[in-house]
């Protein structure tokens, strides 16, 4: 079974929703998710340290990286933590562990598309091969879906999709529960291409449930 860890920085709660949806969608696919926050706790002096977090990560066999995006960047926490990783560089720890990453942002896609080529960076720095969102899953939901008082339409790659404006950054209750669902829908992606990679077949819980039961009706 993969394992695959979910890092992620939120401030006001909708990067933390995407990122259970995210796990949820991997745990559905057969996988092991685990999810890993970026906490205040862990900064010393302006730096981020966890090493037992850092550990975590080096088992994983695959990352996704999640914040939200501030001010047409990446969040400074998370920056933190990425800076934090430098050793893990030098090492190779991550090397060849697929990366994946998503964002949360309630004003353009282009803030949320600036944080996504940051955690696509990253991944490279790291050597890592990149998974992005599986266009399949994403389309059938941009056809002239608008939202919001700007009309935004969703289209393949805008993952999650923008939401819509709201006076926090990364406020829950400005989440589009469609995002909730993309969430689910890259967790599996994500699993489904390491289990590939590692000529694994995934099966669902329900799958797997189901061959238990008639394995058990077998022996009766």
């Amino acid at each position: 079974m993969s394992n695959i860890a979910i890092v992620y920085y939120s401030q006001g709660g909708a990067t933390a929703m995407i990122a259970h949806s995210v796990a949820q969608g991997v745990n559905d696919a057969g996988a092991h998710a685990q999810l890993l926050s970026i906490e205040p706790h862990q900064f010393i002096d302006g730096q981020w340290h966890d090493d037992a977090l850092l550990m975590r990560l080096a088992a994983a066999d695959a990352i996704i990286f999640g914040a939200p995006a501030f001010q047409g960047g990446i969040a400074a926490p998370f920056k933190a933590f990425a800076d934090a990783t430098t050793g893990r560089w030098r090492t190779h720890d991550w090397r060849n562990k697929v990366a994946g990453g998503f964002s949360f942002s309630y004003r353009s896609e282009d803030d949320k598309r600036d944080t996504l080529d940051f955690f696509a960076a990253l991944a490279a720095q790291h050597g890592m091969p990149w998974a992005d969102a599986d266009e399949a899953d994403i389309a059938p939901r941009a056809s002239g879906t608008q939202r919001g008082q700007r009309g935004i339409q969703r289209h393949p790659g805008h993952f999650p999709a923008v939401t819509a404006p709201g006076a926090d950054v990364d406020a829950a209750y400005a989440l589009d529960p469609a995002d909730v669902i993309a969430g689910k829908q890259y967790g599996r992606h994500v699993a489904a291409l390491v289990a590939r990679l590692a000529g694994e077949v995934l099966e669902s819980p329900a799958v797997l449930a189901r061959r238990a039961r008639e394995a058990a009706e077998r022996r009766l």
